[in-house]
């Protein structure tokens, strides 16, 4: 049912986004140019309105939202529900779930940490 309304939340964005990228280019350049300063996007000298503007409303940008919506749903963990089965990589590059890693009744430890 989530996976239903995220599908029609974001087809709808997409819809009224492109509809009005058609309707009004100049007003949704600026308002993206708005959004990528939000998100610094736009402070990389390499990247430029005509590189990436257009892909906004585009149905791979439709899949990729939809792609990371659904994969944050699995990542939700609640107090006494089930651990969130999430794909994590082995030091050898293999991606794997998490709880594969489990054995027998031992308790999983995840350790945390990085090298700088």
């Amino acid at each position: 049912l989530q996976k239903i309304l995220i599908l029609l939340q974001v087809t709808v964005s997409v819809v009224v986004g492109k509809t009005l990228m058609i309707l009004f280019p100049e007003a949704m350049k600026r308002y993206i140019l708005k959004m990528g300063e939000k998100s610094r996007m736009n402070q990389n000298p390499k990247f430029s309105y005509e590189n990436w503007g257009p892909t906004f409303f585009s149905l791979k940008y439709l899949l990729f939202v939809l792609k990371v919506k659904w994969k944050r749903l699995e990542d939700e963990a609640f107090e006494g529900h089930p651990a969130p089965n999430t794909p994590v990589v082995t030091l050898g590059g293999e991606e794997r779930h998490l709880l594969d890693f489990m054995a027998d009744n031992r308790p999983l430890i995840l350790n945390f940490g990085s090298c700088t």
